[in-house]
């Protein structure tokens, strides 16, 4: 039997750092906990959060969905293209 190779979806985030207000939902709700919160600040003295690995993230959007502040998104990468999928937009 061969063995079979999972499929894993390859996606990133965009973050506004500057709309940011540091509450974690994005970071604590994260499914494959690919963010993190940054050691830097932002303008307003919140710790954005960061991609700790963009291999880690599936681009569920599950970050976007949550966040108050409309201040991150998540969103598959086209393999072949390396640009976002129609979700993205």
């Amino acid at each position: 039997m061969a063995e079979e190779k999972k499929k894993k979806a390859a996606g990133s985030v965009v973050i506004t750092v500057e709309r940011c207000k540091g509450c974690g939902f994005c970071v604590e709700f994260c499914p494959p906990h690919a963010l993190k919160l940054s050691d830097q600040y932002n303008v307003k003295g919140y710790h954005p959060p960061a991609l700790i690995s963009r291999e880690m993230c599936n681009g569920c959007n599950m970050c976007g969905m949550l966040c108050p502040d409309f201040a991150i998104y998540g969103f598959l990468q086209n393999k072949k293209s390396g640009k976002g999928s129609d979700r993205e937009r």
